[in-house]
C-alpha cells in the first residue's frame, strides 16, 4: 500500500521506516532539505537505535524515499500521515499551525480518493479542523476521508514499539477508513482499537496524562520515605505487584522530561479548561514534578553543604537513555540551576552532548565517564545509561575531591557504592 508520512522527527521517521519494513511503499516528506539531503545521502538526523540500518535496507529495496514535495507526496499516496511537530505556545497550548498548513497543502493536492491520518499529538477536536481545511482548498473536489492514530512510541525503544505494539488505536468516521487502516496495519501484531475520532484524540493525551501521574505519585511518596526511614524502592516494589496497579512507571526519581509528558499534560489541562473543566489533579502533577527537580539540587547542596565554587559532574544528560533528545531534558534545568548558584560543570552523555552544546555551550564536557569525576566536589546521575551501570568506582573516587554521588534515579545499589567509600544518596532511599 502506498503511504506518505508527512513529516520526518522520531514519530515520522520512525513510522514512515517501519512501515516500509511491513512492505508498505513509503514516502517521508518534510520541509526541512537539510534533514532530507541527510536521509538522502544515508545519515541519520535523530538517533534511535536501530534505524539507521532499517532505513538502509528499505531504501536500498525501494520501499522508502524522501522528498520536500508535499504535492509528490499526495501524489504517490493514498494514505496521508500527519506527523509534524505540535510544539507548546507560551500558555501551554499546542502549535496546530504546521497541521493547519499541511492540511490546506494536502487539500490543494488531492487529485483522487485519499485518508488523511492525524499521528501527530493534537487535541480533541483537531480532526474536524483537519477535515474542514482539506475541504476548503479541495479544488478538485475529490473523495477523501480523515482519521486518527495517535503514536505510542517510546524513544529509545520505538522500533520495538511501533512493530509489536500493545494496542493500535483507530480513530475513523466511517466503515471505508475503518477497512483501509486495518488493512494498512493487518502485518501488525497486537490489539486494533476501533473508535471515533475524537476518542482516538483524547486516547493520546489521556495516556500520558495518566502515566505522568503515576510517576509524580511515586515522586511525592519519595519525599515521605525519606522522612521516615522508609525505602521508596521497595514500597514500589510492594504495590506495584497489585495486578491493579502496576510496577511500571512507579521508579522515583528527579521527575519526567522530553518532548511528551510535559508538552502533552499542560496541552491536557489547558484542553479541559476550554472544556470547562479545571483539572486539578494534573496541575498537582505538574507542580509535584517541577518540585522534585529542584529539590534534586537542594539534597545536592545539603551532601555539599554549599555549591558555590564547587565542581559538579553530571551523568547522562539526555532526558532518558537511548535517545539524544534533549527537549524538556531534566538535565538543563539542574544545570542551570547549579550554574545560578556558582557552581562548575562538568557532563557527559554517551550521544546527546552535541545537541546539549547548542543549548549549553558554556558548560565542559568531558570524554568519557570518568572525566566528569576529575576533580569534582560531587558526581550526579540524571540519566541511566546502562553504560554507567559498572563504572570503576574506586577509579572515580581517587579522581574526586569529595566522594560524593547523588543517584537521581535510583540506578545504583546504595550498599555497594558506599562499599567504595562513597557518601551516597538516592531518592526517597
Amino acid at each position: 500500500m502506498r503511504v506518505c508520512m508527512i513529516g520526518t522527527g522520531y514519530v515520522g521517521l520512525v513510522s514512515g521506516t517501519c512501515f516500509a519494513d511491513i512492505g508498505h511503499e513509503v514516502i517521508c516528506v518534510d520541509n526541512d532539505a537539510a534533514k532530507i539531503d541527510i536521509l538522502k545521502k544515508g545519515g541519520m538526523p535523530i538517533y534511535e537505535p536501530g534505524l539507521e540500518k532499517m532505513i538502509r535496507q528499505n531504501v536500498k529495496a525501494g520501499r522508502l524515499s524522501f522528498s520536500t514535495s508535499i504535492e509528490e507526496g499526495v501524489r504517490r499516496s493514498t494514505f496521508l500521515f500527519i506527523a509534524v511537530g505540535t510544539p507548546p505556545k507560551e500558555n501551554g497550548e499546542p502549535d496546530l499551525s504546521s497541521i493547519e498548513q499541511v492540511a490546506e497543502e494536502i487539500g490543494e493536492s488531492m487529485d483522487e480518493y485519499k485518508l488523511i491520518v492525524e499521528k501527530s499529538t493534537v487535541p480533541v477536536q483537531t480532526g474536524k479542523w483537519v477535515k474542514t481545511i482539506a475541504e476548503r482548498f479541495n479544488r478538485r473536489h475529490v473523495d477523501f476521508d480523515v482519521a486518527s492514530n495517535p503514536e505510542f512510541l517510546r524513544e529509545g525503544s520505538a522500533i520495538q514499539d511501533f512493530l509489536h505494539p500493545d494496542r493500535v488505536v483507530l480513530g475513523v468516521e466511517n466503515g471505508r477508513a475503518k477497512t483501509k487502516l486495518l488493512e494498512l496495519y493487518a502485518p501488525i501484531p497486537g490489539e486494533k482499537i476501533v473508535t471515533d475520532i475524537a476518542s482516538a484524540e483524547m486516547i493520546k493525551h489521556a495516556s500520558n496524562s495518566f502515566l505522568s501521574m503515576k510517576i509524580s505519585f511515586i515522586n511525592a511518596l519519595s519525599v515521605i520515605c525519606e522522612r521516615s526511614g522508609a525505602d521508596v524502592v521497595k514500597v514500589a516494589d510492594g504495590i506495584g505487584l497489585d495486578r491493579r496497579i502496576g510496577r511500571s512507571f512507579l521508579n522515583a526519581g528527579i521527575g519526567f522530561g522530553g518532548f511528551c509528558f510535559p508538552k502533552d499534560l499542560k496541552a491536557f489541562i489547558g484542553i479541559a479548561g476550554k472544556l470547562g473543566y479545571d483539572f486539578r489533579l494534573l496541575r498537582e502533577v505538574e507542580r509535584i514534578n517541577d518540585e522534585q527537580i529542584m529539590r534534586f539540587v537542594k539534597k545536592l547542596e545539603d551532601m555539599l553543604w554549599n555549591l558555590k565554587d564547587k565542581k559538579i559532574g553530571v551523568l547522562g544528560l539526555a532526558f532518558k537513555p537511548n535517545t539524544d533528545d534533549m527537549r524538556f531534558a531534566p538535565s538543563i534545568t539542574i544545570i542551570r540551576e547549579l550554574i545560578r548558584q556558582g557552581a562548575q560543570v562538568a557532563a557527559y552523555d554517551p550521544v546527546a552532548m552535541d545537541r546539549s552544546r547548542e543549548i549549553m555551550p558554556d558548560i565542559k564536557y568531558a570524554t568519557d565517564p570518568y572525566g566528569v569525576a576529575s576533580d569534582a566536589d560531587a558526581v550526579v546521575l540524571v540519566t541511566e545509561w546502562e553504560q554507567f551501570r559498572d563504572l570503576d568506582f574506586d577509579k572515580i573516587k581517587r579522581l574526586m575531591r569529595q566522594p560524593v554521588l547523588l543517584d537521581g534515579r535510583n540506578f545504583y545499589d546504595p550498599e555497594k557504592v558506599r562499599r567504595h567509600g562513597f557518601i551516597y544518596s538516592g531518592i526517597g532511599r
